[in-house]
C-alpha cells in the first residue's frame, strides 16, 4: 500500500477466525489499518484489487479460499454508492472478525469529525462501540472463532490462554544480578539448557548491560560478545520450539541477531537510542518489544526522569508515542508487545503502582488506541533493587522469592509474559497466576 500512496497510520490486532459463509475451507486471518491517501475512493479500490493480483489472488468461489481480500470499510466522511464500491462497506455491522480489528483502529476517548462520522454511520447512540458489544464484543475473544493472536516464529500465539515464561541469559560482566558468570560460550550454553529444563517458553540473550549507569558498548563490541553464544544455542537440539529474543537497541545487532535465527527483538528503548531499528524490525517482519524508559541506562534515574504527575497516565501516554513510531515506520500492531519497564526510570513506588495497576495502564492506552492496549504485555521485576529495598535483600539472588510475588501480582493484573532468571520459580509463579486468574472467571469474583 505505501508503494502506491497510502500511509499507513495504525493497525489492528490479529485475529484468526473460523471461516464463514463457505466453511469448508482453512480458518482466516484479518485486521484491519488506518491511513491516508490522496486516491479518490475508486482510485483506492483499483490499487487494493491490484495489490490483492500480485499477491496471488485470482477469481474463485465467492468468500472461498484466497491468500488476500482487501476492502475498503470507510473512506473519511463520505458515503460511496456506485456499481462498483459501497462505502462504508454493507457487511461490517455482521461480522465479528470485521469489527474486532475495525475496533482496534479507534480509541475509547473522542477523536476527530472523521472518527465521529464513522460511529454514526452505526445509527446507534454509541456508535460502532454499541454494534461491537451487540456481536459480543471483547468478551468473545478467544471463544465464538475468533482469536486474537501474534505471530512468533513459526506460531500463532493465544496469549489469552496462559502465561509466558521468559527466561534470562546475561553475556554481560556487569549485569546487576548476574554479570560475569555466562561471558564463556561454554557456560552460556549451560544456562540456555537449564533455563529450558525449567520450563523456558522464551529466551531472553542480552550482551549489553543496562543497570543505572552502565558503560555502554558499541555496536561491534555487542556482536563480539552476542554472535559466538547465539550461534552455538541456535545448533543445539533443545533450541528447538524455543522462541529466542535478543535483548538490544542498536539496529545493527537486531538484524544481525535475526539473520542467525532469533525470534524477537527486545528494546529497552523502544526505538529512542537508535532510531534506525525501527525501520530495520519492520523490514525483518519479527515481533518488536517496546519498553518504556526515559532517557538511557546513565540518565534514567535522574530527578527528572523519575518525576511523574501519575505514573500509570504517562507511562501510557509514552508507551503510545513509541508505539505510534512504529507503526508509522512500519511495525504492525499486531507485532508489538509492551513492557511498561520496571525499574527503568522508576522509584519503588512507581514500580509497585505499576505492578498492581497494570489494568489502569491498558484503559489509559485505550483512550489513544483499544488496539495498542490489547497488545500482550511483559512485566520483568526480577530481581531488582527495589525487591530488595522492600525484603531488605543485598543480593540480587536472594531477591528470587520476592520475585515471584511480584510476578504473580503482575500476572493478576494482565501480563501475559513474565521475565525472570530463575525460570523454575517463575514457571510455578505462572501456573499459580493463571488458576487463580480461571478461578476468578470461574466466580466472578475479582
Amino acid at each position: 500500500m505505501k508503494n502506491y500512496g497510502v500511509t499507513v497510520t495504525r493497525h489492528g490486532c490479529l485475529y484468526e477466525t473460523e471461516p464463514t459463509y463457505v466453511t469448508d475451507q482453512p480458518k482466516f486471518l484479518n485486521s484491519a489499518i488506518r491511513g491516508t491517501t490522496k486516491l479518490n475512493p475508486h482510485d483506492l479500490l483499483t490499487v487494493l484489487k491490484q495489490i490483492e493480483a500480485e499477491l496471488g489472488r485470482t477469481s474463485g468461489i465467492r468468500y472461498g479460499p484466497r491468500p488476500i481480500d482487501l476492502d475498503i470499510l470507510f473512506y473519511g466522511n463520505l458515503r460511496v454508492n456506485s456499481e462498483n464500491l459501497t462505502v462504508p462497506h454493507e457487511r461490517i455491522w455482521e461480522r465479528p472478525f470485521v469489527l474486532a480489528p475495525l475496533m482496534d483502529i479507534l480509541g475509547s476517548s473522542g477523536e476527530n469529525d472523521t472518527v465521529a462520522a464513522w460511529h454514526s454511520f452505526a445509527n446507534c447512540k454509541n456508535g460502532l462501540f454499541d454494534i461491537w458489544n451487540k456481536l459480543g464484543g471483547e468478551s468473545s475473544i478467544g471463544n465464538e472463532g475468533i482469536k486474537r493472536v501474534l505471530p512468533l516464529g513459526d506460531q500463532l500465539v493465544d496469549w489469552s490462554k496462559r502465561t509466558h515464561v521468559m527466561g534470562i541469559l546475561n553475556l554481560t560482566p556487569d549485569s546487576f544480578s548476574d554479570g560475569g558468570k555466562f561471558l564463556e560460550a561454554r557456560d552460556a550454553v549451560s544456562h540456555f539448557r537449564s533455563l529450558i529444563s525449567e520450563g523456558a517458553d522464551m529466551v531472553d540473550i542480552g550482551a549489553q548491560s543496562t543497570r543505572p549507569f552502565a558503560e555502554r558498548l558499541t555496536v561491534d563490541q555487542e556482536l563480539d560478545r552476542l554472535i559466538p553464544v547465539l550461534d552455538e544455542i541456535i545448533n543445539i537440539p533443545e533450541s528447538k520450539g524455543i522462541i529466542l529474543s535478543v535483548d538490544t537497541f542498536y539496529a545493527d545487532v537486531a538484524a544481525e541477531a535475526v539473520s542467525r535465527g532469533v525470534h524477537v527483538v527486545n528494546d529497552v528503548s523502544g526505538g529512542t537510542l537508535d532510531p534506525q531499528i525501527l525501520g530495520v524490525v519492520a523490514s525483518l517482519g519479527v515481533p518488536f518489544i517496546t519498553m518504556h524508559m526515559r532517557g538511557d541506562p546513565s540518565t534514567m534515574q535522574n530527578h527528572d526522569n523519575l518525576h511523574y504527575g501519575d505514573v500509570c497516565k504517562d507511562v501510557a501516554s509514552e508507551f503510545f508515542q513509541r508505539v505510534s513510531a512504529a507503526e508509522l515506520a512500519g511495525i504492525p500492531l499486531w507485532r508489538i508487545v509492551a513492557d511498561p519497564g520496571i525499574g527503568f526510570s522508576k522509584s519503588c513506588e512507581h514500580n509497585l503502582e505499576l505492578i498492581s495497576n497494570l489494568p489502569s495502564v491498558r484503559r489509559e492506552i485505550e483512550k489513544f488506541s483499544l488496539g495498542a492496549s490489547r497488545v500482550p504485555f511483559l512485566v520483568g521485576p526480577s530481581r531488582k533493587r527495589f525487591l530488595g529495598e522492600i525484603c531488605g535483600k543485598l543480593d540480587p539472588a536472594a531477591r528470587d522469592p520476592a520475585t515471584v510475588a511480584a510476578v504473580t501480582g503482575a500476572i493478576l493484573g494482565g501480563a501475559n509474559i513474565v521475565r525472570v532468571h530463575n525460570v523454575g520459580f517463575g514457571v510455578d509463579a505462572a501456573k499459580v497466576g493463571d488458576a487463580l486468574l480461571k478461578h476468578r472467571r470461574k466466580t466472578g469474583k475479582f
